[in-house]
């Protein structure tokens, strides 16, 4: 795993371990969901929710985003993210949180500008994030889910609407926006 451009264009990253519970996101997939979101990171506000070893926000504040607040329950996860972070030198503008993401949105009062989701696929997580992200994404903000193909998604959270799906082999990739943007 390796940073794809920006400050820390090229560093690789800390994984972790056990392959039965860890997916981290490909670097195709990772392209194509910062792709979609090139023109709207910079000095954005970003949550990377369900974080693992926090690759998607490390890139996310790679090409630009002003801060990014990391959250994961796995303390392994927590520790991987760190030394990724100081490895990259975007600690800085990082926050990162050990905690359960669904109670860390419950009691949030931050709001975000771009949400990262990619909880692990069969644990009904995502849904459950979406239910619960009314009031923590900027007017005008994104929420990007990562997901297994075919998986059924609601068609607004937050006051978004979901906008569009892409496909990359058995990974799908779906974009909420505020309903001006779709």
């Amino acid at each position: 795993m390796r940073v794809i451009t920006g400050s820390a264009r090229g560093r690789t990253l800390l994984t972790l371990s056990g392959d039965d519970i860890v997916r981290p996101t490909t670097d195709r997939v990772k392209e194509a969901m910062f792709s979609i979101l090139h023109f709207e990171l910079e000095g954005r506000r970003v949550l990377d929710l369900f974080a693992g070893s926090g690759q998607l926000g490390i890139e996310a504040l790679s090409r630009g985003a002003a801060a990014c607040t990391f959250v994961d329950k796995d303390k392994q996860a927590v520790t991987v993210m760190q030394k990724n972070l100081e490895h990259t030198g975007l600690a800085d503008r990082a926050k990162v949180l050990h905690t359960d993401s669904l109670a860390f949105l419950k009691m949030t009062p931050e709001v975000f500008d771009i949400v990262l989701l990619d909880p692990p696929y069969a644990s009904g997580l995502l849904e459950q994030a979406l239910a619960l992200l009314n009031g923590r994404v900027a007017p005008g903000g994104v929420i990007m889910c990562e997901l297994p193909l075919g998986k059924e998604l609601p068609e607004t959270a937050a006051g978004l609407t979901l906008a569009r799906r892409y496909k990359y082999g058995k990974t799908e990739l779906a974009v909420y926006r505020t309903e001006e943007e779709v």
